[in-house]
């Protein structure tokens, strides 16, 4: 069992900065990818960026530059990801979900609760 904890999401205005953190704890496959997902009413969950277990990147394209993905690794059982978000537009504005699975994990999925980032004059 993996538990994915978000935060750091926050009402900002056009440019401004966010890092959002997700925290993971319990049966953590060190070589699990972990990343971020984000999603507004109506529409489908949207991919952000992963982290994978051998510490290789990737973003979505329409991102990419703005967003920086990170992972924190201790003593084997406690992750955190990390997503600092730069120069933040009101497209931005979604609920931001943490991911854990794939990569040479086999085993369940796992998402966190969400952390809401709003983006407002």
């Amino acid at each position: 069992q993996v538990h994915l904890v978000e935060s750091g999401g926050n009402l900002v205005q056009p440019g401004q900065s966010l890092r959002l953190s997700c925290a993971a704890s319990g049966s953590i496959f060190s070589l699990a990818d972990m990343g971020w997902y984000r999603q507004t009413p109506g529409k489908e969950r949207e991919w952000v960026a992963t982290f994978t277990g051998r510490g290789v990147t990737t973003y979505s394209d329409s991102l990419k530059g703005r967003f920086i993905i990170s992972k924190d690794s201790a003593n084997g059982t406690y992750n955190t990801l990390y997503l600092q978000m730069s120069n933040l537009q009101p497209e931005d504005t979604a609920m931001y979900f943490c991911h854990y699975g794939g990569g040479y994990y086999k085993g369940p999925e796992y998402w966190g609760q969400g952390t809401q980032v709003t983006v407002s004059p």
